[in-house]
């Protein structure tokens, strides 16, 4: 990791140590991140024809209490900004996944709402994607690690969270 000092307004590197163990697991971290997350796209996408991003989508929106999030919670919960959500759920609207529903005590809110069929498409690729979560990831660890995982990336996000210009509620 490179950390810039500012000398006299020229902008010199400096490297941070970091001992080889904690570079080793954040490494390991980054690439089974990205290898599952790639697995359980493509195993969405071949069973279901569903990409994960639209899987998500509707996880959220079902685990909402009445199958609807104003735009800004969804982009919110999916970590894009709210043009990058606007532009997925323009997709999943023509797919007939979702649809938008005006704020009547908010004229300028939107919420997005899940329609028939995205119910029936999350009902048949959450059980694709839960075999995907047990065989890609949570078969390969015990209990105790997953717990010691747990714990070690919510210090992780707890100290995002209180950086200055943290944005995010994880």
């Amino acid at each position: 990791m490179i950390v810039y000092r500012n000398y006299s307004g020229l902008m010199e590197p400096t490297r941070t140590q970091i001992p080889p163990a904690k570079m080793r697991a954040w490494r390991t971290f980054l690439t089974a991140h990205a290898a599952v997350i790639d697995a359980l796209g493509k195993d969405l996408e071949s069973a279901v024809g569903l990409p994960l991003t639209w899987y998500e989508v509707l996880l959220y929106l079902q685990e909402s209490e009445v199958g609807r999030l104003r735009m800004h919670e969804l982009a919110e919960s999916l970590l894009l900004s709210r043009s990058a959500a606007t532009r997925l759920v323009d997709r999943m609207e023509a797919a007939d996944l979702v649809s938008r529903e005006s704020c009547v005590t908010d004229g300028r809110g939107t919420f997005v709402v899940v329609t028939e069929h995205g119910r029936e498409v999350f009902r048949r690729a959450a059980p694709v994607h839960l075999a995907g979560i047990d065989r890609y990831f949570t078969s390969n660890i015990t209990t105790d690690e997953a717990g010691d995982m747990a714990e070690s990336l919510r210090r992780v996000l707890d100290g995002l969270a209180t950086e200055p210009d943290s944005q995010r509620v994880f």
